[in-house]
């Protein structure tokens, strides 16, 4: 990486900045973590370095700092970008417009948003490439210059140049590029052979307008972040999360500000799939519930699942790799509300943390999950330490709304309240799992985010999964995924032919191309040689076919009949069936390009024997729990104080700064040597 500063560098930190809290986490050189949540302000990199000071962190003794941020998400959802103009082959303004037909699934007759361009700024130009790459029509230099001129009028700010079949022949989205650059000085110009070279003109189209979006807003921040942290004494590189599941410096992110779009929910499912594997199992299941959502993924022998086709805002898809997340409007912040017919429905409309849950005390006076698990009991009259104090009398209040045209007491109603939300996350976790092939009772469920261990033991009984895993520091383990990753890009090209016809010289080429465009951004951002690692794919799906499968590779094929028969084995674990007779197309090369960034292992502490330890609670609670008809005397339990080893029988609660985990009857939790709750349902 870069050169070492001048005095020992001992920290490693990672922050994540979300809507309302920025996380940070901090690893030191003896293992111990401290963590800190400060409000995201409206200057994110004030939330950076503010939430840093509360941490006690010098920034003169910091090696490592990774970093995770919804700026670019935020900025799609609410269109606050620059201006921006597409300029295109004649007689294809429209694609961005025309996308797919398709339409949101639970309302065929909503209307799908206005693409990012608007069509007076979506210019065309003659020209035209053909599905081979040869040149039908020589680009129009001289309209291409009248075209800057129209945009130079307008106070264009961001091009994305999108030509026909420029994935098989990018020379005139190239010279387009640069006679923008000639016209219009300063303005950020993006092509579509660069960004996501690939067949399908809306979904590349789609693509680089959403990256022309961003460059403006992303380039601008990161170099001012780097400027910054290296203002307080901080002198290594700045790495961003990406969406794929790995880092990127400024520089790059300057280029494609789009692969961040999705960088703040990559984060957590990185995370979940290290703590399980720490604990041993290499299938487990993410489940990060907040205060509005929850996110859901999926780790398979070690693998996260991904997918390239994404979006922010739906009919606008991103086709940069992302890590496969699930999102439902499930939170402690999801209100409770009846439908037309009177069935009592929770989410996905949430509080928010401005009014927040009636039990705030602000102006909000619905039932949410918070004020439903305040008066059942799982959930303490004091929060964060005793920052944020509970008034269960207006969560009575709020809930008695939903009980009464029910005919339920609060208490009942309450009960109902969280067996809803619970039933709408575990809804969520057999989408990701089942309909995908897999079964969730071979899978670890790592519980985190907030609010994550209040409901996490409850959806592993619905499922039937065997081992609910809960983090250190639930609250901050989003933070924590950005400290785990590696420097990553993935580059593509296409290749469609039969396998069984496909030129192994070519493909073999392809990959060494690739490669060497890895290797170029990997050393631009001062990795060292030796920190390079290249992983191959090659894209497969049966001939007809649309959607294809990454089945990995080496880059120097002598044949292809193990690469297709792994082809055939996966199709029939993700899609419950195989058609070995059926021709197998390859769809296109793929290389992974990883740089690796420094580690420091944890520690695995000495465990005690939990006969000799008998844990003291800081109060017994009368908690009504969702599948009890009377409430239970309830020890609860201060984390801080349980030691690796420490095994504690349901029903209890153990309580720490940054989240409650909640031990149903009949559960046993045991602290392990990372100092991970493993909770295990006793039947």
């Amino acid at each position: 990486m870069t050169e070492a500063i001048s005095r020992p560098a001992k920290i490693r930190t990672a922050v994540d900045i979300g809507g309302t809290f920025t996380d940070v986490f901090v690893q030191h050189e003896d293992g111990r973590i401290t963590t800190a949540k400060y409000p995201t302000q409206a200057d994110p990199i004030e939330g950076v370095l503010a939430g840093m000071r509360q941490a006690g962190v010098s920034w003169e003794d910091v090696e490592f700092f990774s970093h995770g941020t919804t700026i670019a998400t935020n900025a799609l959802i609410t269109r606050n970008f620059p201006k921006v103009a597409l300029v295109t082959t004649d007689g294809f303004r429209d694609v961005i417009e025309i996308r797919r037909g398709d339409r949101e699934t639970w309302d065929p007759y909503q209307e799908v948003a206005k693409p990012f361009v608007p069509r007076r700024h979506r210019i065309t130009v003659r020209e035209r490439i053909g599905y081979d790459g040869t040149v039908l029509e020589p680009l129009d230099e001289e309209q291409a210059r009248d075209v800057a001129r129209i945009l130079r009028r307008r106070g264009v700010e961001t091009i994305a140049v999108c030509f026909v079949n420029s994935f098989t022949n990018p020379d005139h989205e190239n010279r387009m590029a640069e006679i923008l650059a000639e016209e219009l000085p300063g303005v950020a110009i993006t092509t579509s052979s660069d960004v996501h070279p690939e067949i399908f003109e809306y979904e590349r189209f789609s693509t680089t307008v959403a990256n022309a979006a961003l460059v403006p807003i992303i380039g601008p921040y990161a170099r001012t972040l780097e400027g910054r942290l290296a203002e307080n004494g901080y002198a290594n590189d700045v790495l961003l999360l990406h969406s794929g599941g790995g880092v990127m410096t400024p520089a790059m992110a300057e280029k494609y500000g789009a692969r961040l779009a999705a960088s703040g929910i990559a984060a957590g499912a990185i995370a979940s799939r290290h703590i399980a594997r720490m604990c041993g199992y290499e299938n487990s299941i993410g489940f990060d519930m907040g205060g509005t959502s929850t996110d859901v993924s999926l780790t398979d022998n070690g693998v996260l699942g991904t997918t390239n086709m994404w979006s922010v805002e739906f009919g606008y898809p991103i086709c940069f790799p992302s890590i496969e997340v699930l999102t439902i409007g499930a939170g402690g912040g999801s209100i409770a509300w009846l439908d037309d017919a009177g069935s009592l429905r929770n989410g996905p409309q949430s509080a928010g943390s401005e009014p927040g849950p009636a039990c705030y005390g602000a102006s909000g006076d619905l039932a949410t999950n918070t004020d439903a698990n305040l008066i059942l009991g799982t959930v303490g009259k004091k929060l964060a330490g005793g920052v944020k104090e509970l008034d269960e009398t207006l969560a009575r209040a709020a809930v008695e709304k939903v009980a009464a045209p029910l005919g339920l007491d609060v208490e009942t109603a309450a009960q109902s309240i969280i067996k809803v939300a619970n039933a709408n996350m575990a809804d969520a976790i057999r989408l990701i799992s089942i309909r995908k092939g897999h079964d969730p009772r071979d899978f670890a469920l790592v519980g985190f985010g907030g609010a994550g261990p209040l409901h996490a033991a409850y959806l592993a009984k619905d499922l039937g999964i065997p081992t609910v895993i809960i983090p250190p520091h639930p609250g901050v383990t989003s933070a924590m995924g950005c400290m785990l990753v590696d420097i990553q890009h993935d580059l593509t090209k296409m290749y469609l032919a039969d396998s069984a016809e496909a030129d192994l010289d070519h493909l073999t080429a392809s990959f060494r191309e690739l490669e060497a465009q890895g290797r170029e951004r990997l050393a631009a951002e001062h990795v060292d040689e030796s920190d390079m690692i290249f992983e191959y794919y090659l894209d497969m799906r049966y001939l007809g076919q649309w959607r294809a499968i990454a089945v990995p590779v080496t880059a120097d094929l002598t044949t292809l009949d193990d690469v297709v028969a792994t082809f055939h084995e996966t199709h029939l674990r993700e899609h419950n069936f195989a058609s070995e007779d059926s021709g197998v197309e390859i769809y296109r090369v793929l290389v992974r390009a990883i740089g690796l960034t420094p580690r420091r292992d944890a520690q695995p502490a000495e465990l005690i024997d939990p006969a000799d330890f008998a844990p003291t609670p800081t109060e017994v609670r009368q908690v009504l729990f969702p599948d009890e008809v009377a409430r239970l005397d309830t020890p609860v339990y201060d984390r801080g104080e349980l030691p690796p080893g420490a095994v504690l029988s349901g029903p209890c609660i153990v309580d720490q700064l940054d989240s409650t985990t909640v031990v149903p009857p009949q559960t046993t939790a045991r602290v392990d040597e990372w100092g991970n709750l493993i909770l295990q349902y006793q039947a």
